[in-house]
């Protein structure tokens, strides 16, 4: 990324494709609620477990990845998983 705004939604993308076994399936759409980007990630049924981790650890990780690569911004992001 070497533009000065790092793309969070392509992080996303990216990030959860290579952590899923049906990366065709994974879906990231942003959208903004309550002044921050509420960014949804939606994967293959069978992979929902894998993106969660054992007692949210992954899911926490992709948080806080997001959460660093939008210092940048200046902005607020929220991670949703859809079930």
């Amino acid at each position: 990324m070497s533009d000065s705004k790092p793309n969070i939604v392509a992080l996303m993308e990216r990030l959860a494709k290579a952590i899923v076994e049906a990366p065709d399936e994974v879906f990231v759409e942003p959208f903004e609620e309550n002044g921050q980007t509420v960014v949804e990630l939606e994967v293959a049924e069978s992979d929902v477990g894998r993106v969660i981790g054992r007692h949210g650890r992954t899911a926490r990780s992709l948080r806080t990845i997001m959460n660093a690569a939008a210092l940048r911004t200046h902005k607020r992001y929220q991670l949703e998983i859809v079930e």
